[in-house]
């Protein structure tokens, strides 16, 4: 999947979630788990949580274009991370060797241990 953030793009493998994924997304799960995609039927303005989740992630907003609305770097056991924008669709990019392009990317801060 092709996202553009700031006239750039990346592209970013994902696994779109289902029913019980959205539910879940990065909970319970180890971090080298596949980038995660949410589909909303309509825009939204829906919050996420990273409680049970162990490690560092992105976590990346966008629109039905698949421009990046809002982006926040999101630590473990956080108990709400929400944008003010509306949006149509959220990445879950777990901070790991795997995603490094896709974090340099976003990141300019080379600091961010895998």
């Amino acid at each position: 999947m092709k996202i553009l953030y700031k006239k750039r793009g990346v592209d970013i493998s994902i696994k779109e979630t289902r029913f019980f994924g959205k539910s879940f997304g990065l909970m319970f799960k180890g971090r080298n788990t596949k980038n995660l995609l949410f589909v909303f039927s309509k825009s939204s303005r829906a919050v996420l949580t990273s409680l049970f989740v162990f490690f560092p992630f992105i976590a990346v907003w966008l629109d039905s274009k698949n421009t990046v609305v809002d982006w926040k770097f999101v630590r473990p056991f956080s108990i709400v991370i929400s944008t003010t924008k509306k949006f149509e669709k959220i990445i879950e990019i777990p901070i790991n060797y795997q995603n490094r392009k896709v974090i340099e990317f976003f990141v300019d801060d080379c600091s961010v241990r895998y």
